[in-house]
């Protein structure tokens, strides 16, 4: 099949801008409505009996939850999406997410330093990962870090957010909490726990 006009010029693909929301199917709509809202810091724009458009920013919608009559719980370790990610602009503003987080009950099941970003790995009150990270390398490094970098430790090492949230109280330098050091490419620990 050809990309042609019907003047014969050939159609450029075009990316998408952005990657605009997530729908996520559940049982539990109360209790997902509230988790999101006290994770994202999520606000309601639209709420039904059955659906519930949220945003965190200027997006008319950045999450939608629907809770329909027949759904069933999806087992564990199904085939299908795995997580969510949501990314923070400081250092302290992760830190403090995760901070406040941890005062409202809500612990991260898996801690992972990327070395290209560093993230803390939740569920949601169906099971569905929320990654919450920050940025760890330059924009302009991401695509050279990825193809070079990666392949030496593809998951990461775990670490101790709350040893991490204390140094960063302290005033240790962002670049030392930063520091990457890939350690063993055996990561089975890690990925069972991501997997829980």
């Amino acid at each position: 099949m050809s990309l042609e006009t019907a003047k014969g010029n050939a159609l450029r693909p075009i990316a998408p801008a952005k990657l605009s929301h997530a729908v996520l199917r559940t049982t539990r709509l109360k209790e997902m409505v509230q988790w999101y809202k006290t994770v994202l810091n999520a606000e309601v724009l639209y709420q039904n009996e059955f659906l519930v458009f949220m945003t965190y920013d200027e997006e008319h919608h950045r999450l939608a939850l629907v809770q329909v009559p027949g759904l069933v719980e999806k087992p564990k370790r199904c085939a299908g999406l795995d997580h969510l990610a949501f990314f923070y602009s400081t250092f302290g503003d992760w830190i403090e997410t995760y901070e406040r987080l941890k005062n409202a009950g809500i612990l991260p099941r898996v801690p992972i330093h990327h070395g290209l970003s560093m993230s803390l790995y939740y569920r949601d009150p169906d099971g569905n990962g929320v990654e919450l990270s920050i940025d760890n390398v330059e924009r302009s490094e991401w695509h050279d870090w990825m193809r070079h970098q990666l392949g030496k430790n593809p998951l990461g090492v775990s670490f101790d957010p709350d040893e991490l949230a204390r140094k960063y109280h302290a005033g240790v330098p962002e670049s030392e909490l930063r520091r990457y050091e890939s350690g063993s490419a055996n990561n089975s620990d890690i990925l069972s726990r991501l997997l829980e």
